[in-house]
């Protein structure tokens, strides 16, 4: 009698599970449907953890195919719908004419465990942010940013980065360390007053870690995380990414602390003395932003966005000269028929270098190397195309759809640089060019960035020639992607064009 109870027992337990679990998955039907009535059309969502598994399968492709929703559309990434802008005009109203109402960043589980919402990238539209952001604008003018001392930086750097390439002359190597380290040095200069050598192991180590973090931060495992907040405390790869924040911390502590010990209020070396300069002269106010928090947030913001992205620009910019053999060559003989071999380049040369400036801007275009933007919300309720949006409605930018609208390119699904050239060869800009995204949150490091790219770009092509080396297959040229789109791992072969001349 006792076992057949004891069966029972077991049986109802069972069942009632059964009966919880399907009125569960009933409810959040019916949620979902009622939610997908209310905002625009969009790709079927999934209970629970709605568009992640077919953003997970083939990331680019889903972003690709967004537009056939209209020119803006629904995803949900968990439970929670996402609008995405899928066209330039719309961007502009939403992030240009409105910037105020929907320039706001939502604190999502894995940023506020991170990041604790200080800083610039992933602070919330509103006085920190605001004084933050200005800080930093001008103390990077302060210190070159958009001089010509800042094109000397670079163009020494260049130097160093050819330097380095060459020793590896003639056999395959991935150059994303020599990337890395090469831009991270123009930030670091400005940041630190310092650059590191290519050999340094500890910094080295640190870059490698920054590429981990950019990877993860939009992967399915994050998501999952946004979703699951709880298994911070269990052991996963959101472990490994915590350990890394700490390590870049402690590195950026280091110097800091250097900093304070040689500090001299009235004449200040660099980004980190004038920080803290200003954490001096604001600490007897109350509401002051200025604190050891955002002082570490505002550099790691910088040294990441500083390095990340302009970095992995560089790698598409090779993968598609050693897949367009033909523009390579383009490029190197306009830049030896203007610069020869000996002078470095500069800003004041893209007038004169209209097809290598226009290859540049190809590169970033067609590589999208942050194809839907950093999220955004909306600081107040608004009203969007009919749609009512309650305050705190994540938004995101279809970049990637509006760099390759047929209606603004003349080849929109190819790599060519005459996307940026005018009937009679000059370079000619085009409204619809937004790697950097728009509005009040725009990329603060835009001309910085376009500095580097040109002159690094420039430099490299002026010296070497690239080439995949033989036999190998073509990576995935759709790449992978996180926040950022980065090249598969692949392998270039160098060699010195004054050797071939």
């Amino acid at each position: 009698m006792e076992s057949v109870l004891k069966y029972l027992d077991c049986t109802s337990v069972g069942l009632a599970l059964l009966g919880g679990l399907l009125t569960l998955l009933l409810l959040e039907i019916f949620r979902l449907n009622s939610s997908r009535s209310r905002y625009p059309p969009g790709p079927k969502p999934l209970p629970f953890v709605g568009n992640l598994p077919q953003l997970s399968k083939d990331q680019m492709a889903f972003i690709r195919s967004l537009p056939k929703y209209g020119e803006m559309c629904s995803i949900y990434l968990g439970r929670k719908p996402t609008i995405i802008l899928n066209n330039m005009q719309l961007a502009k109203e939403v992030f240009v004419q409105n910037g105020t109402v929907f320039s706001g960043r939502p604190l999502q589980p894995l940023t506020k465990w991170i990041t604790k919402g200080y800083g610039i990238i992933t602070a919330n539209y509103g006085h920190s942010w605001r004084q933050q952001r200005r800080f930093a604008l001008h103390t990077l003018r302060d210190f070159g940013l958009g001089k010509k001392t800042v094109e000397e930086r670079v163009a020494e750097e260049a130097h160093y980065l050819i330097m380095e390439m060459l020793k590896q002359e003639g056999k395959p190597f991935y150059p994303i360390h020599q990337f890395m380290n090469a831009v991270s040095n123009i930030i670091c200069s400005i940041i630190f007053g310092d650059r590191f050598e290519y050999d340094n192991k500890r910094f080295a180590k640190l870059l490698e870690m920054l590429n981990e973090n950019a990877q993860f931060v939009g992967s399915s495992a994050a998501q999952i995380f946004n979703l699951v907040p709880i298994i911070k405390y269990f052991p996963g790869p959101h472990q490994k990414i915590w350990h890394n924040v700490e390590a870049l911390k402690k590195f950026i502590l280091e110097i800091v602390e250097e900093h304070k010990k040689t500090l001299d209020a009235d004449n200040p070396r660099d980004f980190t003395d004038a920080y803290l300069i200003e954490m001096t002269k604001q600490e007897s106010k109350e509401e002051t932003t200025f604190h050891m928090e955002n002082m570490m947030r505002s550099i790691l913001d910088l040294f990441i966005a500083g390095t990340e992205t302009t970095s992995t620009t560089l790698r598409w910019g090779l993968i598609y000269m050693m897949d367009h053999p033909d523009v390579q060559e383009c490029c190197h003989e306009e830049i030896i028929r203007v610069l020869g071999f000996d002078r470095c380049p500069c800003m004041e040369d893209r007038p004169q270098l209209p097809y290598t400036c226009a290859t540049v801007y190809e590169i970033q275009r067609y590589a999208s190397i942050v194809p839907i933007g950093l999220i955004h919300k909306n600081t107040q309720p608004a009203l969007l195309r009919g749609y009512h949006l309650p305050k705190g409605y994540e938004i995101l930018v279809n970049l990637t759809a509006i760099m390759t609208d047929k209606n603004h390119w003349k080849y929109p699904d190819t790599f060519n640089p005459e996307n940026f050239l005018d009937e009679k060869g000059q370079f000619c800009k085009n409204d619809a060019f937004l790697p950097f995204s728009l509005g009040p949150r725009v990329c603060l490091g835009e001309s910085l960035a376009k500095m580097e790219l040109f002159i690094f770009f420039t430099s490299l092509l002026q010296r070497l020639k690239f080439s995949w080396p033989a036999g190998a297959p073509r990576p995935n040229m759709d790449g992978t992607f996180s926040v950022v789109h980065s090249p598969y791992t692949f392998n270039t072969i160098c060699c010195s064009r004054e050797t071939t001349h």
